[in-house]
């Protein structure tokens, strides 16, 4: 059976379908006629193989409790060996109703209140909140941006285990909103640094099929031993636009730190994942390969187009070097404007809705996160429209 879903061109309308993307307009206090690129989900149609495998368990018409089998873990361990090169086994998978959700049951399995928790900022926001909203204190390792990239400050990143007393660093790889794809080199001097100061990791991999430039490299299987310490959260959330469906699959090798994190998953009263979630997900690592690497050729082209456009059209803005995800930062620091003022010119000028830099914390300020998986003509207007603002 063919893939039949792949016009990504084709502009499917999600107004009035409960996206929070499109229809929390006024609710978030935006113009109702902006336009959404903000939040992380594509505008593209899922995969056929998806769709039908959906429609037939509709069609059943039964939806009593339900768990996954043998076919969903070997679709799953498939896709990570066809992919990443890592081989998982059964036993430490772990599932959850979101990467997130799973984060949130780390910080309370491997700390307690008042610990401290290191994160590397600009990072996605809610690793900052799902720590803090526990009772522990973040630690930022703050990224250093030079001639348009992102690094890792190593010195700073032990000097803070030491002093700070860390025990839990939430890692993302690849780096949402900057961009990277850690190298080997890279994960290999953290893991080094970690593994010496008996540091667990949580390593936020949802992004990982999202590498346009090398590799991306699985942290837990850079090294055996860094298994022992590292919890690695995985979903087809991202790679195959499926958030509102609700599964992620967490793997924890070690049966003492699994122990632990299954341990709170019992204490929040989760048990069977949505029915949905479990099909969805085995239909797309066992099928969707034809719609996946079309889908990363499309991206790919919507990233190039971002980055050509930008530095044609909208003097004083550029674009961080991009190697994974489907968000692109761009940086307006050299417009010179206030946080406020920026603001105001990309909701209220441009009709744009964005995520402000700021949010991820504030080394943040003065960026914005563009989502660009969408239709290039969406693309397109919206980088008109930010033209407009700016030139105005």
């Amino acid at each position: 059976m063919p893939e039949k879903n792949l016009d990504f061109d084709r502009i499917i309308d999600r107004r009035n379908t409960k996206s929070v993307k499109y229809d929390l307009a006024a609710k978030k206090g935006m113009p109702e006629d902006v336009l959404p690129l903000w939040v992380a989900d594509m505008d593209f149609r899922v995969s056929s193989y998806i769709q039908e495998a959906i429609a037939r368990q509709v069609e059943h018409g039964v939806f009593g409790y339900s768990d996954t089998g043998e076919e969903y873990f070997e679709a799953v361990k498939g896709w990570m060996k066809r992919h990443h090169g890592w081989d998982v086994e059964a036993d430490w998978l772990v599932k959850t109703p979101g990467v997130v959700f799973a984060l949130s049951l780390a910080v309370k399995a491997f700390t307690e209140p008042g610990d401290s928790v290191l994160i590397q900022q600009p990072v996605y926001y809610p690793f900052k909140r799902v720590v803090e909203v526990n009772g522990r204190r973040t630690i930022s390792n703050t990224l250093v941006y030079e001639n348009n990239k992102y690094f890792m400050d190593f010195e700073d990143f032990e000097e803070k285990i030491i002093r700070e007393k860390i025990k839990l660093f939430i890692l993302c790889n690849p780096h949402n909103p900057v961009g990277r794809v850690w190298t080997e080199d890279e994960l290999v001097r953290i893991g080094d640094i970690c593994q010496k100061h008996h540091v667990i990791v949580v390593s936020d991999e949802i992004h990982g099929d999202f590498a346009f430039k090398r590799k991306h490299h699985v942290f837990a299987g850079l090294k055996k031993e860094y298994g022992e310490f590292t919890v690695t959260c995985t979903a087809p959330s991202k790679t195959f636009n499926l958030a509102g469906l609700q599964l992620s699959n967490i793997f924890i090798s070690n049966p003492e730190l699994r122990r632990a994190f299954r341990r709170q998953l019992d204490i929040v009263g989760y048990e069977e994942p949505n029915i949905m979630g479990m099909v969805a997900c085995e239909a797309a690592y066992r099928d969707g390969d034809e719609w996946y690497e079309a889908m990363l050729e499309y991206v790919a082209g919507n990233i190039a187009f971002t980055r050509e456009y930008v530095e044609k059209n909208i003097p004083g803005v550029t674009m961080a070097e991009h190697e994974g995800t489907y968000l692109v930062w761009l940086d307006f620091r050299q417009l010179g404007m206030t946080g406020e003022e920026l603001e105001e010119m990309i909701v209220q000028r441009a009709r744009l809705w964005l995520d402000g830099g700021a949010m991820f914390g504030e080394s943040g300020t003065g960026f914005q996160r563009v989502n660009v998986a969408c239709s290039r003509k969406i693309l397109e207007e919206a980088l008109e429209r930010m033209k407009g603002a700016v030139l105005a």
